[in-house]
C-alpha cells in the first residue's frame, strides 16, 4: 500500500495544529505516517498481528506526548525511535540477549563492505524476500534494528543513531556485524538447504532496494 504524499500542510504545522486541539489534524498526521509504522513494524517483529498492535500503540504513545514534541527534529526521526523502541522491548521479551554492543566511547572505523553483495541485492522473487526477512528475524534487536533501519527503509548512519539512541560510530559497528551476521545466517540456512516458511507480507519488504542509499563516512 503506498503512503500518503505529504501534500498540504507540513508535518510540523499538523502537529501545532493538533497541539491546538485538532482532531483532524492529528487524524492527518494519522493517515500520512501509518504505513510508514507498520511497514517498519512488521519488519521488526515479523508477526503481523503483533506489528499492528505495535504500530496502534506507537501512535497512542505519539498522541500522549505530542505536547512535548521537539520541533528541531523530524516527526519521522520521533515516530521511528517509538515504534523500533517498542519492537526491541517486545523482541527482548521473547529472547535472552548477550550484549555485543560496542562501547559509546569507542573511536576508529570499520570497513562496512561485506564479500560480494547482499544475497537480497536485485532479487525480487518472494521467496527470497521471504529468506531475507528469516534471516534478519534470527538478529538480536540491536542489530535487527539498525539493518532494518538501513537495509530496508534507506536510512542515513546520522538519523539511524539519533533514533535508536546511540552513537554514530556505534551504529555503524552495529551495522558492520549485523551484516556479518546475517551473511553468516544467510550461508548456514542456503548450505543447510532451509525453506523459511512463507510470511503472507513477504513482498513489503523491497529487497532489491537495499543499497538504494550510499554508505556515509
Amino acid at each position: 500500500m503506498a503512503e500518503i504524499p505529504a501534500q498540504g500542510p507540513g508535518d510540523h504545522e499538523l502537529i501545532r495544529a493538533a497541539q491546538a486541539g485538532s482532531e483532524a489534524a492529528f487524524e492527518a498526521l494519522v493517515r500520512r505516517h501509518e504505513n510508514r509504522a507498520l511497514r517498519v513494524a512488521r519488519n521488526l517483529v515479523s508477526n503481523p498481528e503483533d506489528a499492528r498492535d505495535l504500530a496502534q500503540e506507537a501512535f497512542i504513545r505519539v498522541f500522549k506526548s505530542l505536547e512535548r514534541f521537539d520541533f528541531r527534529h523530524e516527526f519521522t526521526t520521533w515516530l521511528y525511535r517509538i515504534v523500533t523502541n517498542l519492537a526491541i522491548d517486545t523482541l527482548r521479551k521473547r529472547r535472552p540477549q548477550v550484549s555485543t554492543a560496542a562501547p559509546e566511547d569507542e573511536e576508529g572505523e570499520w570497513e562496512l563492505a561485506v564479500d560480494g553483495e547482499l544475497p537480497s541485492e536485485g532479487l525480487e522473487r518472494e521467496e527470497t524476500v521471504s529468506q531475507v526477512r528469516a534471516c534478519i528475524d534470527r538478529l538480536a534487536p540491536h542489530f535487527r534494528t539498525v539493518m532494518v533501519l538501513r537495509e530496508l527503509e534507506g536510512l542515513p548512519c546520522t538519523e539511524i543513531a539519533r533514533i535508536v539512541g546511540a552513537t554514530h560510530v556505534t551504529v555503524r559497528w552495529r551495522l558492520h556485524r549485523g551484516r556479518k551476521l546475517f551473511q553468516d545466517e544467510w550461508s548456514r540456512m542456503q548450505g543447510a538447504g532451509a525453506k523459511p516458511r512463507q510470511h503472507p507480507e513477504a513482498r513489503s519488504v523491497r529487497p532489491s532496494e537495499t543499497t538504494s542509499r550510499p554508505e556515509e563516512g
